[in-house]
């Protein structure tokens, strides 16, 4: 199989898995960084991830499979990123410097990088030097369990110039897969983050026993919110580029699709680990039951940080962080939700 025509992914978490089970139901060979031996050991003897989407099994002579990061990357010339974004650092500092040049980097991630709250492509601009238009994003809305059921979806590719983002979309268009393009590289991004941090919220709604209305009324309320902080996002960048802002459709399914499946469905870790703090978990017992990672409650802090820079009005947000990172009664936090929503 030749570098043109590989593909690589980086991770072996649900949704690592299911984009994996829709690349190699099209046909195509992928090179798969899983970090623990004992996982690849399995796949090669019982062709399924033993730990994430069980029921997926994959045809073992379209994946090499490898613990070796630099390999990986090496032998590819598109890297798809699919490891939570608190990890993503510490995995990437296996390779040098100069490991990304000349590839096409597609992120999985819904996340920031916790600590100094970049997004994925600022991160990898300032660690390996990659050029914006080699950076793509994969956004939802899509839940990997649905994937695995092969039940029909939908991913939004993003970047710079649309036709190299419509390139790799068509890589995994399919029966099952529908694939929709834009050039929004950055708010498909924040939308992501963002859309886990409601989620959480919803879940905390509704481990504190609200009910479908009020549901339907916040969710509507996040939506403002997250669309303003998209607003006010683009307008300061604008004006750092001393350009107008860019006017974006926020609400296609990249955005408004994105967050209602994600604070709807039973799929949802984030809904689900904040079910559990509605229902009186700690954070630490809530991340111990759900035994992945629950995007939300990183981003929640990274956005609260961010906004500190644009500004942004965004009282559902600071509520969640404040239950998440403040120790404040989720029922305290949420009453004071209740009569400013609109």
């Amino acid at each position: 199989m030749s570098k043109e025509n590989s593909i690589g992914i980086i991770g072996s978490g649900s949704w690592a898995t299911a984009l994996a089970k829709i690349l190699t139901d099209n046909g195509q060979h992928i090179h798969w960084w899983i970090r623990n031996e004992d996982t690849i050991r399995h796949m090669q003897q019982r062709h399924h991830n033993k730990h994430y989407l069980t029921s997926v099994y994959f045809d073992t002579s379209l994946l090499s499979l490898s613990n070796d990061i630099r390999a990986v990357v090496a032998a590819c010339d598109v890297v798809v990123l699919a490891v939570p974004s608190a990890f993503l650092v510490d995995v990437l500092d296996q390779l040098p410097a100069e490991a990304l040049e000349g590839k096409q980097i597609v992120s999985a991630i819904k996340g920031l990088v916790p600590g100094n709250n970049l997004l994925i492509n600022e991160y990898l601009e300032q660690r390996f030097q990659l050029p914006a238009t080699q950076y793509f994003t994969i956004t939802g809305p899509c839940h990997a369990e649905e994937v695995a059921n092969e039940k029909l979806s939908y991913l939004t590719f993003s970047g710079i110039h649309q036709a190299s983002a419509q390139a790799i979309a068509d890589r995994f268009t399919g029966s099952y897969l529908q694939t929709i393009v834009n050039t929004d590289m950055i708010g498909v991004q924040l939308a992501a983050v963002m859309k886990n941090i409601y989620a959480l919220g919803a879940g905390i709604a509704h481990g504190l026993e609200y009910g479908d209305n009020f549901l339907s009324v916040y969710i509507t309320n996040c939506f403002r919110e997250m669309q303003t902080f998209l607003e006010q996002y683009e307008a300061q960048k604008a004006a750092q580029r001393g350009a107008g802002p860019m006017i974006h459709n926020y609400s296609a399914s990249a955005y408004l699709g994105d967050l209602l499946v994600t604070c709807y469905s039973l799929h949802s870790r984030n809904r689900t680990f904040g079910n559990m703090i509605g229902k009186g978990y700690s954070v630490k017992a809530a991340q111990l039951e759900l035994n992945m990672i629950a995007e939300g409650y990183y981003a929640s802090k990274c956005m609260y940080e961010m906004n500190k820079n644009i500004g942004a009005y965004m009282p559902v947000a600071q509520a969640v962080y404040a239950v998440l990172w403040q120790q404040v009664h989720p029922s305290e936090a949420f009453l004071s939700l209740e009569k400013g929503f609109i």
